[in-house]
């Protein structure tokens, strides 16, 4: 499940690299305090890792101008989707999703991959209880809903249910699919979705701050609550579950768990 690019991929001057993020806005990103740890747990003296404000139309040549010691980058919003489709390779689980978090120097050209599905698989782990094969209830069908449905497949789960607003979860659908999941859909005023929410060992929000406000009535049916969400926190969904004494994890979770992928992948060390 995990990175897929080769280790040791890094530029052949054999000194310092760098890295960075890439999205707009970027300023809050706690990407550079991740990374900076750990290259100095690495001992990798020297490395430094920066935020670059940056949206899709600027990436590519952003990106084609990278500096020689520049060894990978991190990708947010809004830039995922160009950071998959400038890549000269992409990883499979990347293509399926059809978004990437992380670009890779490989050569003359970058590697695309997806470690937000680790970060998702990390992030669920953290219960510590959730069963194998878990069922899961997600809100939101956007971007962020498809790592998600990569990371219950790569659990086990065999049927997840989407929740939206609109009928738009065809991409999504589509998506857990071909991770091998049945995937189930209902607006989210559907009753039976209750019922759903009810049987299912985890519910996951993907719905941006402030959309969850009108959901609140499902978020407090939730076993568990995994909210991707964590800027700030505690989130709507995530007040609204500890209030009913709800376990809950939060996205900062799920992006230290993205971050060690990245690591690897930019490092070539574990």
């Amino acid at each position: 499940m995990g990175a897929e690019a080769p280790a040791h991929a890094r530029p052949s001057s054999g000194g310092p690299c760098s890295a960075a993020v890439l999205g707009h806005p970027v300023d809050h990103s706690l990407s550079p305090v991740l990374h900076g740890a750990a290259y100095t747990a690495l001992g990798l003296v020297g490395w430094t890792y920066e935020r670059i404000d940056c949206d899709g139309e600027r990436l590519p040549f952003l990106v084609d101008a990278s500096p020689e010691h520049r060894i990978g980058y991190s990708v947010t919003m809004p830039g995922k989707f160009a950071a998959l489709e400038h890549a000269t390779e992409v990883s499979e689980r990347a293509r399926i999703v059809g978004s990437a978090n992380t670009l890779v120097r490989r050569g003359d050209g970058w590697f695309a991959d997806c470690t937000d599905i680790d970060g998702v698989v990390g992030a669920l782990g953290a219960f510590g209880d959730l069963p194998p094969s878990p069922s899961a209830v997600i809100l939101g069908v956007g971007g962020t809903s498809r790592p998600v449905l990569a990371g219950l497949a790569h659990l086990g789960s065999t049927r997840v249910v989407l929740a939206s607003r609109r009928d738009n979860a065809g991409p999504a659908i589509a998506c857990g699919e071909q991770f091998g999941l049945r995937v189930a859909s209902y607006l989210l005023d559907d009753s039976r979705l209750l019922d759903e929410i009810d049987r299912a060992d985890v519910l996951i929000n993907t719905v941006p701050e402030p959309g969850v406000g009108g959901l609140v009535h499902l978020v407090r049916r939730a076993r568990r609550l995994f909210d991707v969400l964590y800027d700030p926190w505690p989130t709507t969904a995530g007040s609204v579950a500890a209030a009913e004494g709800t376990p809950v994890v939060g996205g900062d979770v799920m992006l230290i768990n993205q971050a060690f992928g990245q690591v690897e992948l930019f490092t070539g060390l574990p």
